[in-house]
């Protein structure tokens, strides 16, 4: 979800990937429907190793569920490292609505600290 915010709310600052040390294999359903409840697609989205990013320059590297900070390298050119910990989602338990409002809940809070985040970040360029 945070990639589809980030894209939705930076696309012109940012070239914007994703990525995990135990990726899923697929997007889950539910953060496709949460997202598109405001209007951002991430349905053509995929789930992607970090291993994929080793060798490219990357600036800034955002985690943002349970232990990713501490599992993540550093990669080529990295100058920036931030941790925001979310809950993860796909481990909410109880009635589809009650697994889907947990995800509401964490698309809202990614999406106001990386609002934040943008904002900030235009303001001091």
């Amino acid at each position: 979800m945070a990639e589809g915010i980030l894209r939705h709310l930076a696309a012109d600052l940012f070239e914007v990937h994703s990525a995990g040390s135990q990726p899923a294999g697929y997007v889950h359903p539910m953060a496709i429907a949460a997202l598109e409840e405001l209007d951002i697609d991430i349905s053509q989205h995929s789930s992607k190793h970090l291993d994929e990013f080793l060798t490219q320059s990357v600036d800034t590297v955002v985690t943002v569920c349970g232990n990713a900070e501490q599992v993540c390298p550093t990669f080529p050119g990295q100058h920036n490292r931030y941790h925001w910990g979310f809950d993860d989602p796909a481990h909410a338990e109880g009635s589809e609505e009650e697994v889907m409002a947990v995800f509401r809940r964490v698309r809202d809070e990614i999406y106001l600290t990386l609002q934040a985040y943008v904002q900030g970040y235009r303001e001091s360029k």
